[in-house]
């Protein structure tokens, strides 16, 4: 049986995971809270990235998989963000994940082959006036995951995916109307948004055995915003 612990999946793309894992896995989910996770076969433990660590205790022998999905969108001019803002994505998205990988460090190396799936975005390959925060710390998160991939390589895969904006709650005051989804929807070569099941999917696939042979990797996943102009 494998055993999959997501740092964050009481909604949004962690949600989404939980129900393309296998079936007969063992979920973990480590949240501040459990909803969105009823009838879901998982194990959920009470959790704030912030604030809490992980004990082995309260996890199994091994992980063969393991996901960090908290994250921050604060969209702002860079002269009207205070050095607290770019502290605080850093340690939400960067540090937060420090720590868990290093608790669980001991863990995935006990598998035959775990994966680590992490969360970056498009803003730090293409740059976009007001990211300056979150593309900061989100281009660390790059660079950890290619470093950890150098360093846990063969029996641990790194990988990280890097979406555009995605209809998730986190993202939800950017899209709450019709007006604002078609609007980022035009900004895609693809012409629509991201939806939680897309980037879902990719996450799978990176936790099973059929991307057994890829490590070290930052996915592109943004409707072709970062590779391509078609707007001549």
């Amino acid at each position: 049986m494998k055993n999959y612990l997501l740092i964050g999946g009481s909604y949004g793309i962690g949600n989404q995971i939980i129900d393309l894992l296998p079936k007969d896995a063992n979920i973990i989910v480590a949240s501040r809270t459990a909803e969105g996770l009823n009838g879901k076969n998982v194990k959920h433990i009470p959790f704030n990235v912030l604030e809490d660590s992980l004990t082995l205790d309260q996890l199994p022998e091994k992980l063969d998989g393991f996901v960090y999905c908290p994250g921050s969108i604060n969209l702002r001019p860079f002269k009207g963000l205070k050095p607290e803002a770019f502290t605080n994505d850093f340690e939400i998205n960067v540090m937060g994940a420090v720590r868990t990988l290093q608790q669980v460090q001991p863990l995935l190396a006990a598998s035959e082959q775990a994966s680590v799936v992490l969360f970056s975005t498009v803003a730090v390959q293409t740059g976009m006036p007001f990211h300056s925060s979150v593309a900061a710390s989100k281009g660390a998160v790059e660079g950890l995951g290619r470093a950890l991939a150098a360093e846990w390589a063969p029996k641990v895969r790194v990988n990280v995916i890097a979406p555009s904006i995605t209809d998730t709650p986190l993202a939800n005051r950017f899209l709450n109307n019709d007006v604002k989804k078609e609007k980022a929807a035009l900004r895609h070569p693809l012409q629509r948004i991201g939806t939680s099941e897309d980037v879902a999917q990719l996450a799978a696939f990176l936790l099973s055995e059929k991307s057994g042979w890829m490590t070290g990797q930052v996915l592109g996943l943004d409707g072709g915003m970062s590779a391509l102009n078609v707007s001549g």
